[in-house]
């Protein structure tokens, strides 16, 4: 083994070799697989920063230079050239997909949209006002409870079924949860009509804009995948039990429902309209925002992964002008003048405070007629592929382990027990 091979950790009188894992693109990662052993000491790294927890060969980004592709194709092509689930079968198999298999992919999906009507009794136990998220975490499990034929984890044909009846299924699920919480009556599936547009359909009942069938179908391509985020995570974790995909990502639902993870284009919508509501123009909330005001934070804006320009953001931005073009929309005249501040002011530039995917998403969702709390569903309904394919890459993964994290043990040391007075 060449020293480019290995890193060396020196500890005391300790001397670990880590063997490197090199990556085809971006970073190499440090085998530590002995460090225990050798050492008795472990790694310490809240939040997994600086952790791989796999390899992966579904997503690249590269967060300095603004790049996100999936499998190799970058996302502006994608965008542009494909649809949803064209990107799904992409994401999920490896490969662009023939024409065949994609009519074949897309048959199979259109014909099993259908769910069994006793699922429709799981909403009597959720109060209307229940939080959109709660319902769809709760209503995937419901499903797979209905579709036992499909949750063996290592068996090809049930994973492939499970595959399709997930994608099918996941959006009427989904748009009878927005008929609930709205306090509308369902819709049923329309067969005549295709997979982004019946959605709308079965949420909103009237014909549904060509231009809003491209536009969400986009926005569901852009939040399709992206590596190993917080709920990306949770499903591998979960799944690394050997737990059904339906569970696996059910977990990540709930983990995309944090307000810190799947939530910041609502919190985009409300800095704007709180912004509407103030007798401030952006450039005195910039001003705010530069100076740390208490109670005043810049939402939309920065990115945990990307410190250039989300390269989703600007594709984001073109829909979102052809959507509201012929509304006298404010609050879209508000988030444009805060990009433009933003984007020409020092103290932004230099903190590389760039407007993420979320910054405009909220109003496009908002413009449809949904509500605020449903932005997160939308979320996941875009991510589904990404989660399927994560646990299926991880199922067939040689070097699976469940998951299982260790600690740095900071509490009390053995003491007697001894009743308190």
């Amino acid at each position: 083994m060449s020293n480019d091979d290995v890193a060396v950790l020196q500890h005391g009188d300790k001397r670990l070799e880590l063997p490197v894992t090199p990556a085809t693109e971006g970073n190499s990662g440090y085998g530590i697989a002995a460090l225990m052993k050798t050492t008795g000491n472990t790694t310490l790294d809240p939040g997994f920063t600086n952790t791989a927890s796999c390899r992966s060969a579904i997503t690249y980004i590269d967060g300095d230079a603004g790049i996100l592709r999936y499998r190799g194709y970058p996302i502006d092509q994608l965008a542009e050239q494909s649809n949803f689930l064209e990107v799904a079968w992409l994401v999920i198999k490896g490969e662009l997909p023939t024409s065949a298999e994609l009519k074949d992919f897309t048959d199979k999906i259109l014909a099993q949209r259908e769910i069994d009507p006793e699922v429709k009794n799981l909403f009597k136990a959720f109060p209307r006002d229940t939080h959109p998220m709660a319902i769809l975490s709760a209503g995937i499990m419901v499903l797979e409870s209905y579709n036992q034929d499909a949750v063996a984890v290592r068996d090809e044909q049930q994973v492939e079924e499970a595959t399709v009846r997930l994608m099918a299924q996941v959006p009427t699920l989904a748009a009878y949860i927005f008929r609930y919480v709205t306090n509308q009556d369902f819709i049923e599936v329309d067969p005549k009509l295709g997979y982004v547009e019946n959605f709308l359909h079965m949420c909103f009942g009237d014909a549904v804009d060509e231009k809003q069938v491209k536009a969400m179908d986009t926005l569901l391509v852009l939040h399709a995948e992206h590596e190993q985020n917080c709920s990306t995570s949770t499903v591998r974790l979960v799944g690394s039990a050997d737990t059904n995909v339906f569970a696996s990502i059910a977990a990540g639902v709930n983990a995309l429902w944090g307000p810190r993870h799947g939530g910041a284009n609502q919190a985009v919508l409300e800095m704007l309209s709180a912004i509407h509501e103030s007798d401030n123009d952006t450039a005195t909330f910039m001003e705010k925002v530069k100076n740390k005001e208490d109670g005043v934070k810049l939402m939309g804006f920065g990115h945990r992964v990307y410190k250039n320009y989300d390269p989703r953001a600007a594709i984001v931005k073109k829909h979102t002008d052809e959507i509201l073009a012929d509304t006298d929309n404010e609050l879209l005249d508000i988030a444009k003048g805060l990009e433009e501040v933003a984007l020409n002011d020092d103290y932004f530039k230099s903190r590389k405070l760039y407007p993420n995917v979320d910054f405009y998403t909220g109003l496009i969702y908002a413009a449809f007629g949904f509500p605020m709390n449903y932005f997160t569903v939308l979320f996941a309904l875009g991510r589904l592929p990404g989660w399927i394919a994560q646990w299926r890459e991880m199922m067939v993964d040689p070097d699976n382990k469940i998951g299982r994290p260790r600690q740095v043990y900071i509490g009390e040391t053995e003491r007697d027990y001894a009743k308190k007075d």
